[in-house]
C-alpha cells in the first residue's frame, strides 16, 4: 500500500500538476501548485524490474492522489526517470531499473493515465526544480550536479530544460576528469593516479569514478583501511581527522577540476549542488577558491551553491515539466 502525507492541505491550488519520481526502490508522487507548494505526497515500495507492474504502480500513484484531494485524474504528469528516452528510437534507455530499457515508457504510461505525460532524466528534473524555484531562481543559466551513488547534471537555460541533440545533456559524470591538470593542493595524500579507476561504461577515470560518494568512500578506505559512509568521514573531518580533512580538501579540488570544463563552455551563473556529497559543507569554499586555478577566466562570477529542496528536488521538477504558461487542457 502507498504511504501518504499530506503536507500543506489543500487550499485554493493554482494549475496543479503530478510529479512522479520514479526510482529503483521507491516510486514518489506529488501534487504541486503554480507556486511551487507541495499539497500531497505519496510513495510505495517499487515493484522491482516488472516493466507492467511499475505502469501500475504509478498509475495507482496518480490516482491515490487525486482521490484524497477531491481533483479529477487528468491533471498533466511529469516523471523523473533514472534514464532517458533515445531519440533514435523513441524508447528508454540508459536505465539502472533495466526493464525499462527498451520500452516506450512516455506512450505506454500516457495510454495508461489518459493523460498528457512528460518525461525526463532525473538529474534534469533536479536542475529544473532548482532554477524553477530553488537556488538557482532567477538566474539565466543554472547546471544542477548530482553527486550522489553517480554523478549526473541537468542545464536549465531562461527557466527551460536543454535537451540536446543526442538527449545527454549535461551528463558531465561520464567525462574523463584531466587528472594530469590536477594542481597540487598541499594535502600530503598521494596524487591521484589515471587509468586506475574504471567506470560502469568501460572507460577509465570518468567524474563519477572520482567524484561520486561511493568514490569518495572507497579513497578514504584505501588510505586508512577503514570502511566509511561519507558522512562519517565528514564527521571525523570535523572532529580533527587529518586524513578526512585532506580528502575534502582534494575532493574539492578534482570537484574544481570537474566543474571549470563546463564553467568554460556554458559559463553558467549558478551551479546548483544536490545528492549526498552535496551535504558536506566544506567543499563550497574550498571549491571557489581551486576554481580560481581552473577557469580560464581573470575572475569566477558563477557561484556554488547547495540546493534548496533537498530529496524533494527530482520529484518537484517532474512536475515542472509542465511550466505555468503551458496550455494543458
Amino acid at each position: 500500500m502507498p504511504v501518504s502525507c499530506n503536507i500543506t492541505g489543500m487550499a485554493l491550488i493554482d494549475r496543479p500538476r503530478i510529479g512522479i519520481d520514479l526510482g529503483g526502490t521507491k516510486i514518489e508522487a506529488i501534487i504541486l501548485d503554480g507556486h511551487g507548494r507541495i499539497h500531497e505526497r505519496q510513495r510505495t515500495p517499487s515493484p522491482g524490474n516488472d516493466y507492467h507492474a511499475i505502469i501500475e504502480a504509478v498509475a495507482s500513484l496518480v490516482v491515490d492522489v487525486c482521490d484524497r484531494n477531491g481533483l479529477d485524474t487528468d491533471l498533466p504528469v511529469g516523471i523523473g526517470t533514472p534514464g532517458a528516452i533515445s531519440l533514435k528510437t523513441g524508447m528508454m534507455k540508459n536505465c539502472n531499473s533495466t526493464c525499462l530499457n527498451g520500452m516506450p515508457l512516455a506512450e505506454d504510461l500516457a495510454a495508461r493515465l489518459g493523460v498528457p505525460v512528460r518525461l525526463a532524466n532525473d538529474a534534469d528534473c533536479f536542475a529544473l526544480s532548482e532554477a524553477s524555484d530553488g537556488a538557482g531562481a532567477g538566474a539565466t543559466t543554472v547546471f544542477g550536479v548530482i553527486l550522489g551513488t553517480g554523478v549526473g547534471g541537468g542545464i536549465c537555460i531562461g527557466g527551460q530544460l536543454l535537451q540536446g541533440v543526442n538527449a545527454i545533456c549535461g551528463e558531465w559524470g561520464h567525462n574523463a576528469l584531466p587528472l594530469h591538470a590536477l594542481d597540487n593542493d598541499g594535502t600530503g595524500l598521494p596524487s591521484p593516479q589515471p587509468n586506475v579507476n574504471r567506470c560502469y561504461c568501460g572507460r577509465f577515470d570518468c567524474v563519477e569514478t572520482w567524484l561520486s560518494g561511493p568514490a569518495f568512500e572507497r579513497e578514504y578506505q584505501r588510505l586508512t583501511g577503514s570502511a566509511l559512509a561519507a558522512r562519517d568521514i565528514d564527521e571525523r573531518s570535523m572532529q580533527g581527522d587529518a586524513t578526512a580533512t585532506a580528502l575534502i580538501e582534494r575532493y574539492a579540488n578534482l570537484l574544481a577540476l570537474g566543474l571549470s570544463t563546463v564553467i568554460n563552455i556554458i559559463d553558467p551563473e549558478i551551479i546548483v549542488l544536490g545528492g549526498g556529497m552535496s551535504k558536506t559543507a566544506s567543499v563550497y569554499p574550498q571549491v571557489d577558491r581551486w576554481l580560481e586555478r581552473y577557469v580560464f577566466s581573470d575572475q569566477i562570477r558563477t557561484r556554488v551553491m547547495p540546493n534548496v529542496h533537498g530529496d524533494s528536488g527530482g520529484v518537484r521538477g517532474a512536475a515542472w515539466l509542465w511550466p505555468l504558461d503551458t496550455d494543458t487542457d
